[in-house]
C-alpha cells in the first residue's frame, strides 16, 4: 500500500443514535492522529448529518429509504425485496474501494433490541462477504455481542463475524456470546468502549440534580409478544421515580440518547408536571457528559448515557436493560449499583439511589481511578488496532488519550 490508505467506516451511524455516533467520532479522533493521510468515507444510515458533523464524504447504507419502516402493502414489500438486491451490488462496489473498513463500537453482534434479519444483520453480512470477495480487511472493532434467538439473525451474525479480518470487543461478555455461538474468538481482544476515548468537561460544583436518562424500551428482540406491557411497566416505574425525587425537592433533568426517546421524555413531563423537571436538549455525547458532569448523580438506561456519566466521574446507577450494563458498571467499580429496566420498582430505585448517594464521595475517588486505567487501556487497544490493519508506513503512535 504505497498510497494513502483508502479506510471506510460502515454502521447505523448519523441515524439519530448518540452512542453509534460517538464511537465514530473516537475512531475518526484516532485515524486523524494516527493516520493523518488516510482517505476517509462512510456508508451509513444518516450520510447528510455524518457528512456535516464530521466533514467526510457519506453514502446512505440502504437504497431504500423506508428500510426500516414496516412494509404492509405489496408496492412497500416489493421495493424492499428490491432494496435488497440492490443494496448486495451497492455494498460490493464500496467495499471494493476501499483497503480497509472499520466497524467503530456499536451492538452490531447482538439483538438487546428489536431488529429483524433482513435489517442490519444482513447488511453487515453483506459488508463482510464484500470484504472477504474483494481482499478489503473488515475491521469490527470494539463491537458489542449477546445472545440471539432468531436462528437467521443468529446465522447472519455468526458468518459475518468468521469473515471479518479483525475483531474486537467492548467487554468480555460479548467475546464469550460469539464464541457460543460457534466462532473461534482466540486472539480476540477485549477493551473499554470507545466512547471513552472521547474528551470529557471538568466536573461542576454540586447543584443537587440528578440527571435521569430514558429510553424508549420494549423488551429486546425475543420480547416482541409483551414489548408493550415492558414499555408500560419501564414507563411507570421511571415516572414514579422522578416524582419521588421532586417530592423532595430534587431538580430533575431528564436525558435521551436517541431521537426515538422524546415521547418518553414528553409523558415524563406530563405526568409529573414540575418546574423542577427539566428535559436537556442533547446532540453529542460531548452535550450528554455536559449534562452528566453538572449532576451530582445519574440514574439511567441507554448504555452511552452510562459512559458518558462515568467518564465525567459522577456517581451513576444503571437501569440495566442487558448484560454490557451489568459489565460496564462492574468494569467502573459500581457493580453494586444496577436495577432491571424491565421490571423498575420505583421504592427499591430509591433505595438504591439513596445508597448511591451516600456513597457519593467515595464513588468519585474510585471513578477518577478506574478512568486512568481504561484511558490507558483504549490507547494501548487503538495503537494495537493500527497494527494490525496498516503497514508500518502508515502507522504513527496511538496519541494519549
Amino acid at each position: 500500500m504505497n498510497s494513502a490508505p483508502r479506510i471506510g467506516v460502515f454502521g447505523l451511524l448519523g441515524s439519530g443514535n448518540l452512542g453509534n455516533d460517538g464511537s465514530l467520532e473516537a475512531v475518526l479522533g484516532h485515524l486523524r492522529s494516527a493516520h493523518p493521510d488516510a482517505v476517509v468515507d462512510a456508508l451509513c444510515g444518516g450520510p447528510e448529518r455524518v457528512a456535516a458533523r464530521y466533514g467526510i464524504p457519506a453514502t446512505r447504507l440502504h437504497w431504500n429509504r423506508a428500510e426500516y419502516r414496516t412494509a404492509s402493502r405489496a408496492g412497500a414489500v416489493a421495493a424492499k425485496g428490491l432494496g435488497k438486491a440492490v443494496d448486495a451490488f451497492r455494498t460490493a462496489a464500496w467495499v471494493r474501494r476501499h483497503d480497509v473498513v472499520i466497524v467503530p463500537g456499536m451492538g452490531v453482534l447482538e439483538a438487546t433490541l428489536p431488529l429483524r434479519p433482513w435489517g442490519f444483520p444482513y447488511a453487515l453480512f453483506l459488508l463482510c462477504a464484500s470484504g472477504r470477495l474483494f481482499g478489503t480487511k473488515v475491521a469490527l472493532a470494539g463491537v458489542g455481542a449477546g445472545p440471539i434467538g432468531n436462528r437467521l439473525t443468529r446465522a447472519l451474525i455468526r458468518r459475518s463475524a468468521r469473515l471479518a479480518a479483525y475483531r474486537s470487543y467492548r467487554d468480555a461478555r460479548s467475546r464469550d456470546a460469539l464464541r457460543e455461538m460457534g466462532v473461534d474468538t482466540t486472539g480476540d481482544a477485549v477493551h473499554p468502549d470507545l466512547a471513552f476515548a472521547l474528551p470529557a468537561p471538568p466536573a461542576g460544583p454540586p447543584t443537587g440534580t440528578v440527571c435521569v436518562g430514558v429510553m424508549d424500551f420494549h423488551g429486546s428482540d425475543d420480547d416482541r409478544a409483551r414489548a408493550e406491557q415492558i414499555h408500560r411497566r419501564y414507563l411507570d416505574g421511571v415516572t414514579r421515580f422522578v416524582r419521588a425525587l421532586v417530592e423532595d425537592g430534587r431538580p430533575v433533568r431528564l436525558l435521551t440518547g436517541d431521537a426515538c426517546d422524546g415521547h418518553v421524555v414528553t409523558a415524563i413531563l406530563d405526568a409529573v408536571d414540575s418546574p423542577l423537571v427539566t428535559a436537556a436538549e442533547t446532540a453529542s455525547l460531548a452535550d450528554l457528559m455536559k449534562e452528566t458532569a453538572a449532576a451530582d448523580s445519574v440514574v439511567a438506561t441507554r448504555y452511552h448515557n452510562l459512559i458518558c456519566a462515568l467518564k465525567t466521574g459522577t456517581p451513576t446507577l444503571a437501569l440495566s436493560y442487558a448484560d454490557k450494563s451489568d459489565a460496564l458498571l462492574d468494569l467502573m467499580g459500581l457493580g453494586a449499583y444496577v436495577h432491571p429496566a424491565r421490571e423498575v420498582d420505583a421504592d427499591r430505585l430509591l433505595v438504591q439511589f439513596r445508597e448511591l448517594e451516600r456513597h457519593s464521595a467515595e464513588l468519585r475517588a474510585t471513578l477518577a481511578e478506574r478512568n486512568q486505567v481504561v484511558s490507558r487501556q483504549l490507547a494501548a487497544q487503538l495503537a494495537a488496532l493500527s497494527a494490525a490493519l496498516f503497514p508500518a508506513t502508515h502507522s504513527l503512535p496511538a496519541p494519549a488519550l
